[in-house]
């Protein structure tokens, strides 16, 4: 029985030390974990206790597992992988609405709440995009790789629960992604237009400016497939917007009188909104 219960303190000890580590984000997520040696001589237990641990936080979602490779951090906490489980079943227009919410809400709190060096690297994202070859540039499809505008945009928010929403919906669209069935739905030129203007906000600390600008990237950054073949020319919207007179790249820009027409358009059917 002491035997039983010194193991099972142990299995526990070994698993909050593994999600503590990932949860503070000192192992990242993205990057590979000490190896199984190296664990088991800084925790202080066995192979089968590290082990343990490790399928226990990969059933979770948050560890993997490479042969031959090593073990990845996957998710910072069990929250998103489930989400994305969760959101799985459910209508992808339904979840680019959910995702459209989040990523408003993201921009608002990025604005009141960044810091100076998050500021930075918001700066720094966009110049590497705007730089970089259209191949290399990390789109709006892709907004979980770390160093990505819409990450950190999320990371700047200060809460740690809407970036594990974050990329749990994300999680969805970016499956969604590779399969064809979402799509970028905007030039890469009028994506950097658009992220210079949340950048602009939020480095004014202009929380409406940053929902605004926001709303408007995200109204057309991603959009269901069905939406690019039935009016390729409606989902892009930014040629309308930059015609009516108003300038993505100035955040303090008034909208124009017929925006609501503009930015977002009638749709044969409500699938196929955007």
């Amino acid at each position: 029985m002491t035997t039983t219960t010194r193991g099972s303190h142990k299995a526990r000890a070994t698993l909050d030390f593994l999600r503590d580590k990932i949860s503070s984000n000192e192992w990242p997520v993205g990057e590979l974990i000490p190896r199984e040696p190296e664990l088991m001589e800084l925790i202080g237990v066995g192979k089968s206790t590290v082990r343990e641990a490790v399928r226990s936080l990969a059933a979770f979602g948050m560890l993997e597992t490479v042969p031959g490779v090593g073990t990845f951090v996957r998710a910072r906490t069990p929250v998103s992988t489930l989400l994305s489980e969760f959101l799985a079943d459910h209508d992808l227009e339904e979840v680019l609405v959910y995702r459209r919410s989040l990523e408003i809400e993201a921009a608002q709190h990025a604005a009141v709440h960044r810091s100076a060096e998050q500021l930075e690297q918001l700066r720094a994202a966009v110049a590497r995009a705007q730089t970089a070859a259209p191949g290399q540039v990390d789109s709006c499809d892709h907004s979980t790789n770390p160093g990505s505008f819409h990450l950190l945009v999320v990371e700047a928010s200060g809460s740690k629960l809407l970036l594990d929403l974050y990329r749990g919906v994300m999680g969805v669209l970016q499956r969604a992604a590779t399969e064809g069935r979402v799509i970028l739905g905007t030039t890469l030129e009028t994506m950097h237009l658009d992220h210079g203007a949340v950048l602009d906000a939020i480095a004014a600390r202009d929380v409406r400016s940053a929902a605004h600008s926001m709303a408007l990237h995200v109204d057309r950054d991603l959009g269901l497939r069905t939406d690019m073949l039935d009016f390729a020319n409606q989902t892009e919207r930014a040629a309308s917007l930059i015609g009516a007179g108003y300038d993505p790249g100035d955040p303090g820009a008034e909208l124009p009188e017929d925006d609501a027409a503009v930015a977002a358009p009638e749709a044969p059917a409500a699938a196929e909104r955007v």
